[in-house]
């Protein structure tokens, strides 16, 4: 039984494995390793840490620029609580 960080992938189309080949050669990547790359992009999970990165890297008018996108949803309309 294949181990839990195992993926088997059976029968992909003649097309799709020759793409594949066809990408790993041109990277200069092995196949497994193109496959984890493809199926990384697919699925985000780069994208979570490029969000991640971006809030730790903004600048002040980044900031500002926030804070003012935000400011409607901060007031307080006291009318509406009493």
């Amino acid at each position: 039984m294949p181990s839990p960080r195992q993926i088997t992938i059976r029968n992909p189309s003649a097309e799709l494995s020759r793409r594949l080949r066809e990408i790993s050669q041109a990277r200069g990547a092995s196949l497994n390793s193109t496959v984890l790359r493809l199926l990384e992009e697919a699925v985000g999970t780069d994208a979570r840490r490029e969000r991640l990165r971006r809030y730790v890297t903004w600048s002040q008018s980044d900031q500002a620029e926030f804070d003012e996108a935000l400011a409607d949803q901060r007031r307080i309309e006291d009318d509406l609580w009493r």
